[in-house]
């Protein structure tokens, strides 16, 4: 790979990558996802826990960075070094794979932001709203081509256009934060919604008078019932917070890039400090401006309905507008990452050497091919998806927690066995702790995601694993499994049928 001092990355734009990465579809659709889910204080529990696992995470891609500066190709290589042959591609299979479907949901919520304004792009899956997105796809294939640096380059740009209106939002929203409304939200649905008839009501007309607007918030909630449990409301919140954070690994990608390397750690961690402090301020500025049942009820991106409520029609122009900016961002970021661990696969033999390929602009064309046809296969099939965005959502959470916690485990390992370590150096143990907190965040998000999402994962890894098939033959590789390996790739075989039968059968429904 071409490397030179002119296609460098400066730990601004290597920030400008993790942040450009994370803020994209998700941090906009936050106050209706959680509105959904739990009231503040369930928020709470879960960005703490979304948090604190996370951060860990990043302190796991910070310290990789340090230990093991030799590997430079992020996700992939760390799983490979750490686990093998097969768990090193299911890691780049999995963060890939991720990547185009997340990029698919980026898509559907472009069409349905412009579907409020527009009816001929509907809800995001009529056939005008699908050209539209094939075109504004393979313009950005055209730009990637042109070369990382330019592309990376108007990525920083997009990044500091996209967090002005949210900045503008959380200003607004501190101004109209209404203790009552967030003292109500706090605790969830009422235990006993007749006791609150009355105080809802009189909210009902304070949002009359004040936003012009009437929610029916007593109806809603007396409507509503029982509330959920806080775990199971804390639960339904965890694949959305593992989707806002994607993008973390970002700078680690692309540490190749990097003029200094000790810049990945550090972009990795400002940018998730600083993307964190504005997701949690989204979502609990919100509780104390609408009701929950109101929350619930907005259109995707539920962010301009917060605030269209308080400053009119404009206020919803105005968020629309920079979700399509950040969105734009966000996609050719993760453009970016595809293509770039399938090129990285291909450099070390885990898929086809083709996908290894650069043209004249030092781009991994091949692996941009195969990423963008893939993103508009998955586009055409939106057409016939009535939740394409949350399917969308939820599968790509799935699929790219397997990578990060090959990571994190890969972080314990060297921890737990010393290597790379000094004898009795200091920060061993506390390396230790973080790498083990970082692996028990990525189990529990994966099971809190649910039996569902890791069957439609073994649709995909099932299938993709001729890939690496192909590589190992390519090689001249004696044997393409070990034998536990050979025992992965049966379960993940049989887990994939499983799958294929309860979707046919509608026991599981996409």
């Amino acid at each position: 790979m071409t490397s030179s001092s002119t296609n460098k990355l400066s730990l601004w734009s290597l920030s400008a990558l993790v942040v450009g990465s994370m803020i994209g579809a998700g941090i906009f659709s936050l106050p209706a996802t959680f509105g959904r889910a739990t009231g503040g204080f369930g928020a709470l529990i879960a960005w703490c826990i979304a948090g604190g696992g996370m951060l860990m995470l990043a302190f796991v891609f910070q310290t990789l960075a340090q230990r093991k500066p030799e590997l430079d190709s992020g996700v992939f290589i760390y799983a490979k070094e750490g686990f093998g042959d097969y768990l090193g591609f299911i890691a780049a299979l999995g963060f890939w794979a991720g990547s185009c479907i997340g990029n698919v949901s980026y898509f559907v919520l472009i069409k349905s932001t412009l579907g409020a304004f527009f009816p001929v792009f509907g809800d995001g899956n009529t056939l005008s709203a699908v050209l539209l997105a094939s075109a504004l796809l393979w313009g950005f294939h055209l730009l990637i081509l042109r070369g990382v640096k330019g592309a990376a380059s108007i990525n920083t740009i997009a990044t500091v256009a996209k967090i002005l209106p949210i900045l503008l939002f959380i200003i607004v929203l501190v101004f109209a934060f209404n203790r009552d409304i967030f003292m109500l939200n706090f605790w969830g649905a009422p235990e006993s919604a007749s006791a609150h008839i009355a105080d809802l009501t009189q909210l009902d007309n304070y949002r009359l008078d004040n936003y012009g607007y009437v929610g029916h918030a007593a109806t809603a909630i007396a409507a509503s019932g029982e509330p959920e449990s806080l775990f199971s409301q804390v639960r339904s919140t965890m694949l959305v917070t593992v989707f806002v954070f994607l993008g973390i690994e970002g700078a680690s990608v692309y540490s190749r890039y990097a003029k200094e390397r000790k810049h990945v750690g550090i972009a990795t961690v400002l940018g998730f400090i600083g993307v964190l402090c504005l997701m949690v301020l989204i979502t609990m500025l919100s509780y104390g401006v609408l009701l929950r049942p109101d929350l619930a009820a907005l259109r995707q991106p539920s962010m301009a309905g917060v605030l269209e409520a308080i400053v009119g029609r404009w206020g919803a122009i105005f968020i629309s507008l920079g979700l399509l900016i950040s969105v734009l961002g966000a996609y050719l970021s993760w453009s970016l990452l595809a293509a770039e661990v399938l090129f990285a696969a291909g450099k070390n033999h885990s898929v086809p050497k083709v996908f290894g390929a650069e043209n004249h602009n030092a781009v991994p064309s091949s692996a941009v091919w195969l990423t963008n046809l893939t993103i508009q296969l998955f586009l055409i099939l939106t057409m016939f998806s009535q939740y394409a965005f949350q399917l969308a959502l939820e599968l790509t959470s799935s699929l790219t927690l397997i990578p990060y916690l090959l990571v994190a485990a890969y972080g314990l390992k060297l921890a737990w066995s010393g290597e790379s370590y000094q004898p009795n150096e200091v920060g061993q143990k506390k390396e230790l702790i973080i790498a083990l907190i970082a692996t028990l965040y990525s189990l529990l998000m994966i099971y809190a995601g649910g039996m569902k999402y890791l069957l439609l994962s073994a649709v995909i890894y099932g299938p993709g694993t001729l890939l690496f098939i192909l590589a190992r033959r390519e090689q001249g590789a004696n044997r393409v499994f070990t034998p536990a390996e050979l025992g992965l790739f049966v379960l993940i075989i049989v887990a994939a049928i499983v799958a294929i039968y309860s979707i046919a059968t509608g026991i599981i429904t996409i």
